[in-house]
């Protein structure tokens, strides 16, 4: 089963006072839908916009699985576990807060700042923080989550490229640019398809397209 969620549906938040834009895929802070609260372990799968010179100031995380792919533009990130890193196109960066963390999101530079960040929620709360960059993740190169039982993997697909969607009980197509197929649905930028127990299926891009896919078990997962 496929079901599909267009970029003009999700929910509207930030400070546009401020330089922040954000879209939010799931039920986020006061955009509360009891019927969209997570897909399996994912629980957020946020597009985020900020000015130059804007970002969110210190707030905390714990027990989230927070996986950041930087679209355009430099993301600065500082924590209170003594990392302070510029996570630039390509590059994927990771924070598991596990018991606590406060963090720093800016846009240091010089021109507009795009990501998109998503939350998974792990099997086992608590334990020390982790935190990891990927600099410039190959295509095609998955990247396991074990604490959340999840794989994302990259996918660039030039024009008329094509690839498989892994055979999960749960997966998580995001098109972060370009358009795809997905089955019999047409997904363009922005757009998901949240696919359960799905086979023989495949991302077809006519003219290019980007996608961060998710591949998720069918273990329950605790919040």
């Amino acid at each position: 089963m496929i079901q599909v969620r267009r970029g003009e549906e999700r929910y509207r938040g930030g400070d546009a006072d401020a330089g922040i834009e954000s879209l939010h895929a799931f039920s986020f802070g006061s955009h509360y839908d009891p019927d969209n609260l997570r897909f399996g372990a994912l629980i957020a799968c946020n597009e985020e916009r900020l000015a130059p010179g804007a970002g969110f100031d210190e707030h905390p995380h714990r027990d989230t699985e927070i996986v950041t792919w930087v679209v355009e533009g430099e993301l600065t990130h500082r924590d209170s576990t003594g990392h302070a890193t510029t996570v630039r196109p390509g590059d994927l960066q990771r924070l598991s807060s596990a018991g606590g963390v406060r963090h720093v999101e800016r846009n240091d530079g010089a021109t507009p700042l795009r990501f998109v960040q998503m939350w998974l929620t792990p099997h086992i709360p608590g334990g020390e923080p982790e935190y990891e960059v990927v600099r410039g993740l190959p295509e095609g190169t998955p990247y396991a989550l074990p604490r959340a039982g999840a794989t994302l993997h990259v996918h660039r697909l030039r024009a008329g490229g094509r690839t498989a969607v892994p055979q999960a009980a749960r997966v998580h197509v995001h098109v972060v640019r370009g358009a795809v197929r997905l089955g019999d649905e047409e997904l363009a930028a922005g757009d998901a398809g949240r696919i359960s127990d799905g086979k023989g299926l495949e991302l077809v891009a006519p003219a290019g397209a980007e996608c961060l896919v998710w591949e998720m078990g069918a273990e329950p997962v605790h919040g």
